[in-house]
């Protein structure tokens, strides 16, 4: 593989990398957002959460990046390709994320929000103290599992133009009829982002144990 190619996947590889990690970065809080609204059942906006929830799962990412790209300059709302991707990733795995948290929410033990409250402490207190602090520990593992299936979904966006690593593979293969390299080396890369993630999921988990004492 020449130079010139493995510059083109390392670009590819910036890309992905870079969708992915925006996607993440805005999703998992945007996704516990929307978890407290369905568990604090607020009216109204709980069920237009679920309907959206409900929706996204359902929806590939490659349809939901099309809507978004070709369907929304409909609405007045024209968005490059970068930041039309960075979009769907975000609100694909927000809907997700919306699902993990509201179930680490679902299962949380009652007496302590009880007992939290019983000696005067306020809701935003009662929240960063207490409930929160434990919903990372429950579901670190299963957001860490999101995030790398995020990550693997990047490919979908290429429809809509953004060039990451498995597109780029797909050019150099066809130009240089030699298709092994480069999604050798793709495969390679996608490997080295999933190990970041998963080190950044076992950095939390540390920090979390010594803010709180919590073992690992």
């Amino acid at each position: 593989m020449t130079l010139a190619a493995f510059l083109t996947l390392i670009t590819g590889a910036l890309t992905t990398a870079a969708l992915s990690f925006s996607g993440i970065a805005m999703g998992v809080p945007l996704g516990l957002v929307l978890a407290l609204v369905r568990w604090l059942r607020v009216p109204l906006l709980s069920a237009v959460v679920a309907v959206y929830v409900s929706l996204v799962r359902a929806t590939p990412i490659v349809t939901f990046a099309l809507f978004i790209f070709f369907v929304l300059p409909s609405f007045g709302i024209e968005l490059a390709p970068v930041p039309a991707a960075i979009l769907t990733l975000t609100l694909n795995t927000a809907a997700f994320n919306c699902e993990i948290w509201r179930g680490a929410l679902e299962i949380f033990p009652r007496d302590q929000i009880e007992a939290a409250r019983a000696h005067g402490m306020t809701t935003p207190l009662l929240f960063r103290r207490i409930i929160l602090p434990q919903l990372w520990r429950s579901s670190i593992g299963p957001l860490t599992s999101e995030m790398t299936i995020l990550l693997k979904g990047t490919p979908a966006v290429a429809v809509i133009g953004v060039v990451e690593i498995t597109r780029a593979a797909s050019r150099i293969g066809a130009e240089t009829y030699r298709p092994l390299p480069p999604f050798l080396t793709a495969a390679v890369i996608y490997t080295l982002l999933i190990v970041v993630i998963v080190a950044g999921q076992r950095l939390v988990e540390r920090r979390i144990a010594r803010l709180y004492g919590y073992a690992v």
